[in-house]
């Protein structure tokens, strides 16, 4: 059996890395890899956003509602990438356990 990481998962899921074979394919441009991307993307982005609002309001330019809403925001979003996370932990792991 060969030996199959979840670095090989992942970078299965994003795509080929520099120097990769041209007879391996190659996913799709609009594919699961660009959808975790661009979720993951949005998660740093929404965490950049809470923290830049939490320093306005620390230095009294900022209303109490919107640091909440920022934070929230931030939150859902990670828990959204974790949640995926977990999910494609969950379906290699199962794919693993099954016989060949």
């Amino acid at each position: 059996m060969a030996n199959i990481g979840i670095g090989n998962v992942l970078q299965a899921l994003t795509g080929p890395a520099a120097g990769t074979e041209a007879g391996q394919a190659r996913p799709a441009a609009g594919g699961f890899g660009a959808m975790v991307r661009e979720a993951l993307q949005d998660t740093v982005d929404a965490s950049r956003q809470s923290e830049a609002v939490s320093a306005k309001a620390v230095a009294g330019k900022a209303d109490v509602t919107d640091v909440v809403t920022a934070v929230t925001s931030a939150e859902m979003a990670l828990d959204t990438v974790v949640a995926v996370r977990d999910r494609v932990i969950s379906a290699y792991q199962e794919i693993m356990r099954m016989p060949i």
